[in-house]
């Protein structure tokens, strides 16, 4: 077989500018989730202190294991902090774009209304919007082709786990309004 030297490049012409502006550094970054990791830390050591964190005649008491783990924890993030904070001169690096942001939330944020609906509408209601969402905002595809896709893909799914496999899953009032 004939080689090539030709590259077949492929461009995603939604893909983000490289001229977009940065949003954070990649300091800014590692100091927020150091600050979380360390509050976290915090407050689940509290929370095993409470518990009992000592040793009992019996042998540890539960927060023994889960209080040190928080230590160490603390310690990783204060040292992370001190680290961050030593490279101050380093040149700032983007660890964020303003148009990567943007393709980020464009997933992120269906995906927590998806979590919080299914509470209240049901899995297979909150699946069916999800999948119709995606595929005409993101996806621009059809509404026609949407709707089909996402109505045959919640009937699948209610026919593979309600019936096939007997699993309960949460339901909305749609469902009741069938009696399933």
């Amino acid at each position: 077989m004939p080689t090539s030297d030709t590259e077949i490049v492929v461009d995603d012409p939604t893909a983000p500018a490289d001229d977009s502006p940065a949003v954070t550094t990649t300091r800014t970054a590692e100091v927020v989730v150091y600050l979380l990791l360390l509050a976290l830390a915090t407050l689940l050591g509290f929370d095993n202190w409470r518990s009992g964190m000592g040793w009992a005649k019996d042998g540890p008491q539960t927060g023994y294991v889960p209080f040190y783990l928080c230590v160490i924890l603390a310690g990783a993030s204060v040292y992370g902090l001190g680290v961050a904070f030593l490279k101050r001169s380093e040149a700032a690096k983007t660890f964020v774009t303003r148009d990567q942001l943007r393709r980020v939330l464009q997933v992120f944020v269906p995906t927590f209304l998806f979590c919080a609906l299914t509470q209240g509408l049901g899995l297979y209601v909150a699946s069916f919007l999800l999948v119709a969402g995606f595929m005409r905002l993101i996806g621009r595809i059809a509404l026609w082709k949407s709707l089909l896709t996402s109505l045959l893909f919640a009937v699948v799914m209610f026919a593979t786990f309600e019936i096939a496999f007997d699993v309960i899953m949460p339901k909305g009032p749609l469902e009741a309004a069938f009696g399933l």
